[in-house]
């Protein structure tokens, strides 16, 4: 199964956006090997991207609100994580393994 042109591009750009950070940490005098093992995998940046592209969107805008609400029931904000990084992982299947190391994250919303 080949890869779509778009999950390609949003690879290349998260690419791109990790060795920017990198170079810029490296720059103010951070030692790599302190850094390194905390910064996402390519995968894992293309889902942070993709959860950020949603929640801006007005589909996704008033359940973050209902969600993050402070009268919200308890469990409600992981819930919605949950249902957002899944659609990702259904729109995505090859994001799948990023999607569930994410997920492995956010604490269980039962």
């Amino acid at each position: 199964m080949t890869e779509s042109p778009a999950l390609e591009r949003l690879r290349q750009d998260a690419r791109d956006e990790l060795a920017a950070l990198i170079e810029l940490r490296c720059r103010l005098g951070e030692d790599p090997w302190m850094f390194l093992p905390d910064l996402p995998s390519v995968d894992e940046q293309v889902v942070a991207t993709l959860r950020e592209e949603r929640l801006q969107s007005d589909a996704w805008g008033p359940a973050r609100s209902r969600a993050y609400h402070p009268a919200a029931r308890p469990g409600e904000a992981a819930k919605f994580e949950f249902e957002l990084l899944r659609g990702i992982a259904m729109e995505h299947p090859e994001l799948s393994g990023a999607v569930w190391a994410l997920l492995d994250r956010v604490p269980a919303p039962w």
